[in-house]
């Protein structure tokens, strides 16, 4: 996967803000796993993966449905939360 930049990680905690929180763990798990699947595309095809995008974790994310930017509450923190914790645990795999 390419490296994870703050912009990454705000279009990815608002599109698991815009899902219900039994699911986001598993999804953000699943979207890391998928961007640096994307990402393997890239370099071995030179090209984008048509789903997955460009091997970034936003270009992963941008397809998916997301709340717009605006204040910060307890539902976008406890996603922002997830996805680092989600970001932690996929390095210690790596």
């Amino acid at each position: 996967m390419r490296p994870v930049l703050h912009g990454d990680l705000i279009t990815a905690a608002r599109a698991l803000e815009a899902l219900a929180p039994s699911v986001r763990r598993r999804v953000a798990q699943a979207w890391l796993s998928e961007a640096h699947a994307a990402d393997l595309y890239r370099k071995r095809l030179g090209r984008v993966h048509p789903r997955w995008g460009n091997g970034s974790l936003m270009g992963r994310v941008m397809c998916e449905p997301r709340l717009p930017d605006g204040p910060i509450g307890r539902e976008y923190l406890q996603a922002l939360e997830q996805l680092i914790g989600a970001l932690g645990r996929w390095r210690e795999r790596a």
